[in-house]
This record gives C-alpha cells, sequence and structure tokens, in this order.
C-alpha cells in the first residue's frame, strides 16, 4: 500500500471515529459505571470500557442498521466481553445453574457503597451482569436479556438468586510495602530533574494514557510526557502556572503516584516495575472516572481532563 493511500485510510478512519464519538462518547460514564460494578476494580474498568468502545466501532462498520439503543447495545458489547473472559477462566456456569456463592478474590470494602450496593463478590458473572443492568441501570427485562444474550426467563432466575445474595464488607487490604525506586521517582521528580528519572526507568519503559497514545522506550518518556508534564509545552498550549508535585500513595493494595498540578491532583499514575527499575507507566489524565474514583477514596481534590482528544487531520 503506498504511503498516500495509507495516509487516506488514517484520515478516513479518523474521520469515522469522531462521528462515532459523537453518539457513544455521552454514553461513556455509564459504560464505566457498568464495567466497574462487573470487574470490581477501577483499573479493570476502564480498560474494559475502552475494549468496548473499541469493538462496539468495529462492529457497527459491519451492522445493516444502526442500533434502536445505543446505550442498550453498548452495554451488550460490554456482557459479551465480560462473559467471554469470564468463559476463557472458566468461572461461568450456565446461566441456568443454581451454585454456591463464588468466593471473594480481593478485598474491595469500598464496592459496597456503589450504585448497585452489594452484588460483588458473592455473585456468579451472569448474575452480577443481571442485577446491575436491572437494578442499577433500569433496563427492562427484555432488555437485560438481549445485553446478554439469553432468555427473560433465564434472567428472572439470575435476578432471584443474585438478589438473594449478600456481601460481608471486608476488612482494607494493608498498605503495600513501597519499593526504594519509588520514592526515588519521587524524589527526582519533584527537584524535575529529568537525567535522574530517565535513570529509574528501563531502556524499554513505557509510558501509557490509555485508550490515547503509548510511549515507547525511556528516551521517548522523557523527551515526551515527562518533559512537558515538569516544564510544560508552550507550543502544544500546555503552559504550567505551578510546578507540578508527585505524591506516593497506597490505593486498593499498591502504590500509585498522584501528580498534582498546584492545589488539586490532574493525574493518577499506575507503576509497573522490573527489579529496581520502572517497566511501565500508566497516566489515566484522559480517564475522568478512574481519576474521580481513585481521588474520591483517597480524599483529595482533583481536576478532570476529559477523554483524549481526536486527532483532526
Amino acid at each position: 500500500m503506498s504511503t498516500e493511500s495509507q495516509d487516506l485510510l488514517g484520515h478516513a478512519v479518523k474521520a469515522s471515529w469522531r462521528r462515532f464519538l459523537d453518539t457513544y462518547e455521552p454514553l461513556r460514564p455509564d459504560l464505566y459505571r457498568y464495567c466497574r460494578q462487573l470487574t470490581r476494580s477501577p483499573w479493570d474498568a476502564e480498560d474494559m470500557a475502552q475494549e468496548t468502545m473499541a469493538r462496539a466501532f468495529a462492529s457497527l462498520a459491519i451492522m445493516a442498521e444502526p442500533p434502536r439503543s445505543p446505550q442498550a447495545w453498548l452495554f451488550r458489547v460490554a456482557s459479551n466481553l465480560w462473559l467471554n473472559r469470564m468463559r476463557q477462566t472458566r468461572e461461568v456456569p450456565a446461566l441456568d445453574a443454581i451454585e454456591a456463592p463464588e468466593p471473594a478474590t480481593r478485598a474491595e470494602p469500598r464496592a459496597t457503597r456503589e450504585a448497585a450496593g452489594t452484588l460483588l463478590s458473592q455473585l456468579s458473572p451472569q448474575e452480577r451482569a443481571a442485577v446491575v443492568l436491572k437494578d442499577a441501570f433500569g433496563l427492562s427485562l427484555e432488555e437485560t436479556a438481549e445485553a446478554l444474550s439469553t432468555t427473560t426467563g433465564a434472567i428472572k432466575a439470575a435476578l432471584h438468586r443474585g438478589r438473594a445474595k449478600l456481601v460481608t464488607p471486608e476488612p482494607d487490604e494493608p498498605a503495600p510495602v513501597v519499593p526504594a525506586v519509588l520514592n526515588a521517582f519521587c524524589d527526582a521528580f519533584n527537584a524535575r530533574d529529568l537525567d535522574r528519572l530517565t535513570a529509574l526507568l528501563l531502556d524499554t519503559a513505557t509510558l501509557e494514557y490509555p485508550g490515547f497514545k503509548i510511549e515507547y522506550g525511556a528516551r521517548a518518556v522523557r523527551d515526551g510526557s515527562l518533559k512537558g508534564t515538569l516544564f510544560g509545552c508552550p507550543e502544544g498550549g500546555y503552559v504550567l502556572v505551578d510546578p507540578p508535585r508527585c505524591e506516593l500513595r497506597a490505593h486498593r493494595g499498591e502504590s500509585l503516584f498522584l501528580w498534582w498540578s498546584g492545589d488539586a491532583v490532574h493525574a493518577v499514575v499506575r507503576v509497573e516495575l522490573d527489579g529496581d527499575r520502572i517497566a511501565r507507566l500508566r497516566d489515566y489524565y484522559h480517564s475522568p472516572e478512574v481519576l474521580t474514583e481513585v481521588c474520591r477514596e483517597l480524599d483529595v481534590p482533583f481536576r478532570t481532563h476529559g477523554y483524549p482528544p481526536v486527532a483532526s487531520h
């Protein structure tokens, strides 16, 4: 394929993606909330929401006609993704099977305060999805059955079983032991020392904005996001008002970076290590639902920045 043909294809895909977002991006908060109650993790929920949007975009291209209800259809795409994942891990029984409650796999007492309440750790995947769709989002039995690719009778049975089960809040997880490299990263960040920060990264390190972009390699991370975060990017319209600050916090059993701008957190960053160096950073600057949930749980002020921008050319 010629370079000109590739450019034309890229422009066409971006234009289609922008039209897709005109209808489906306003549904992202509800989609995230649905994924959040299924996965029990803000990080997994964001990943699942991103994948749902990508799959919905691809599927829409081959549908004979657009879905009657964009929200219900988006939930169906997410539900299929969720149930397929559970089947792959051999955790999904038949929808009409009666089984003992599944044991909780992780202590997340905050989940009991969310909209659908006490339906997380002891519900099978189908029961969980059925109760969330019906009780938290108000879908009809028919819409819930369509979203889960089953019958209204099976949904009634799943709702009956799911509503009968209770979740007992579990104790908070202990704070994780903090590796020295994380404290060193914070110190270097707050000193705005790009050389020290780069030395703490693996040569193959990546920095990812989920659903937006990935920077590959320590040099690209240094010259891209880290430099822009620490010193601003006037040519891109990002001018620093206050020097940024990095704070290390424990959240749900792991250590996170909070990147402050002035008196508010503007990014939550997850870290993966390889030995005593950083292998991966995931910056949730453009994930408003994740940023909101994590900062509210940590009781810190924050600012959100909307979803990732779509290039116009």
